[in-house]
């Protein structure tokens, strides 16, 4: 999964994740779920549930806790209410509710019929960013009659209590209208009901299904059917309008990984948050073995839209390697309502980050000093964490305090133990392997089906490499020690450096310059920061309202238009502005002054390391 902070400063990139797998099992013992999208009442929709046989006097149906990849406890069952069971002769038995996920059912064995009613998470969330206390969006649902349902099924659909591993058999009834985009197969060939079926409970939490009026696109890569649906409120993206960009950089994906992923299909669901109050807030993705959902909010510009969706999917799409494929036991039987985590946050997400980054540079995406700059950025993003924490520690903890607070290091120091781990194998290896060797292996030695013991990993992965790497894991992943970065940096022949480059315009790290009075939705230069070069030059001044640059009009309804095409202004450029300073209007002429940063980064200094190098990055 991955979490994005969008505010008026930068978008943040935040992360997080998800697993699963599948099984047979008796064709007369299903599950079977009617969830109705037609009779929406009080922004609520009724699911039905028709039992297997029960057997015992007592049973419990119940609505996930958590779900595997998110790290965090959220209550799904919470929003769904009226819970209600009956026998074969409608009478209505005993239902005790236990907790926010659970409930009883007594005179279980005489059970026919389940009802309850779902409200959607996009309506309780409050906004506030990342570590709050919502539902991240990718992995919350939707119910907006007619026009949208986001359907991530473990917000629907629950399990009885030691029938986790039955088939399941859900029919959707839906507007005619709308269609559902899913990586799944439609067996109703009705416009107006769909029927799915999976060989278990976790097989269909890894199905996510999104409804609406269809806007889609297909291709294939290497053998990999892709769909891309899109749910833009306006209209103002479309699935059209992205694909080619997803289409490079997942053929580019595709080319690194080679043979370790025989997926037959993939589909990236993306819904667009009109950012009202009773809409989606919690931006960025949440990844399954054959699908991806993506939110974010409809009033990105496109490059900032295409750029962000080029970070997120291809870092979701890399789970297909771990923890998808390569998984201890912790998600192999993952309890939804008392979860164990697995202590290997740093392979399932680092890992993934790290190869989301370097598969970039790998097939030409991105130059050597964006990848360096990149690593640069991780490696001081990681220093404001807790870099003497055990990985393995946080990683089994991660649903408690203070662990939990920690979780945003997988995606930086996780992803530094990847590029460590690579290197160690590129130098022992005399470049002729490297981490992705190591995952293709594992991938061998365990796959979807057999999952490995937590304590077991660091001494198989290094039978499969070399003592260096075991050495490595044990002192600094498993225990306290902080990595030395240039000294493994250094093995490539990369070195640490310094470069001024432009600094964002309207931005000082997260504090604008700039801030929107909400009632008129105008844009003032604030009086509560000091200004840089761009504004001092042009002679703006605190309170001054920006009504137009350039000549095009801007307020808060465009206000990241303005963000997005201050990154293309150039040292010198003509500009014109547009102001009102104390009730009157003036215009201001002048060029534009980028305030410059020096920054840390790293360059490529030792020439008797190239041949190395180059094979860490291209091999």
């Amino acid at each position: 999964m991955k979490k994005i902070l969008y505010t008026l400063a930068l978008a943040v990139t935040l992360w997080s994740c998800k697993t699963g797998s599948s099984s047979g099992a008796a064709k007369s013992n299903v599950v079977e779920v009617n969830i109705n999208l037609v009779d929406v009442k009080d922004d609520k929709v009724l699911v039905t549930v028709t039992p297997p046989q029960i057997k015992t006097d007592e049973v419990i149906y119940s609505i996930p806790k958590t779900v595997p990849g998110t790290y965090s406890t959220d209550n799904y069952g919470k929003y769904s209410d009226s819970f209600k069971a009956f026998d074969a002769k409608g009478n209505a038995l005993t239902v005790k509710r236990i907790d926010d996920n659970s409930w009883s059912i007594s005179n279980a064995k005489s059970l026919k019929k389940v009802t309850y009613l779902v409200g959607d998470t996009f309506d309780t969330e409050k906004g506030t960013g990342f570590g709050n206390d919502d539902v991240f969006s990718p992995a919350g649902t939707n119910i907006n009659a007619g026009i949208n349902f986001m359907i991530n099924t473990h917000g629907f659909v629950g399990y009885f209590q030691d029938k986790l591993e039955i088939p399941y058999k859900v029919t959707i009834t839906h507007p005619e209208t709308l269609w559902g985009a899913t990586s799944m197969t439609d067996e109703d060939a009705s416009k107006t009901s769909d029927v799915f079926t999976t060989s278990r409970y976790a097989v269909l939490v890894e199905n996510p299904i999104m409804y609406s009026k269809p806007d889609y696109t297909t291709f294939n890569v290497n053998g990999m059917d892709i769909l891309i649906a899109v749910y833009s409120p306006t209209g103002k993206f479309t699935a059209e309008s992205i694909t080619p960009d997803m289409k490079t950089m997942m053929t580019a994906q595709k080319n690194f990984l080679g043979k370790v992923n025989a997926n037959k299909k993939y589909t990236v669901l993306l819904y667009l948050s009109s950012m009202a109050k009773d809409d989606a807030h919690g931006f960025g993705a949440l990844e399954h073995p054959t699908a991806t959902t993506v939110v974010l909010p409809e009033s990105m510009p496109k490059e900032k839209l295409v750029e962000t969706m080029k970070d997120v999917v291809s870092h979701e799409f890399f789970h297909i390697v771990t923890p998808l494929t390569i998984h201890s036991k912790e998600i192999q039987f993952f309890d939804y309502n008392a979860p164990k985590m697995s202590e290997h946050l740093w392979m399932y997400e680092g890992v993934t980050e790290y190869f989301a980054n370097l598969f970039q540079i790998n097939q030409g995406l991105i130059g050597e000093a964006e990848f360096y700059t990149r690593i640069a950025d991780k490696i001081e993003q990681a220093k404001g964490l807790n870099d003497t924490m055990p990985f393995t520690v946080m990683s089994k903890n991660v649903l408690e305090q203070p662990y939990k607070d920690q979780y945003l290091n997988v995606y930086q120091k996780g992803a530094l133990i990847g590029m460590c781990i690579d290197i160690i194998i590129r130098e022992k290896s005399n470049g002729e392997r490297g981490i992705l060797d190591l995952m293709h292996k594992l991938s061998s030695e365990y796959g979807i089906e057999k999952p490995f013991n937590d304590d077991e990993l660091f001494a198989k992965i290094t039978q499969l490499t070399y003592p260096e790497v075991g050495e490595f894991l044990n002192k600094y992943v498993a225990g306290p020690t902080p990595i030395p970065y240039d000294f493994y940096l250094a093995k490539v022949g990369v070195t640490k450096a310094t470069e001024k480059k432009p600094g964002p315009i309207f931005l000082k790290g997260q504090t604008p310059y700039i801030g929107v009075d909400k009632a008129t939705k105008a844009i003032n230069v604030r009086a509560d920061i000091d200004l840089n070069v761009f504004f001092t030059n042009l002679n703006l001044k605190a309170g001054d309202i920006i009504t137009a640059v350039n000549g095009k009009t801007y307020s808060l309804d465009n206000i990241y238009d303005l963000i997005t095409e201050s990154e293309n202004w150039k040292e010198n450029d003509p500009i014109t502005l547009q102001i009102k300073r104390a009730g009157k209007e003036e215009t201001i002429k002048g060029t534009v002054k980028l305030p410059y940063e020096e920054t840390e980064t790293f360059k490529a200094t030792d020439a008797s390391k190239e041949k190395l190098k180059n094979a860490w990055l291209k091999g």
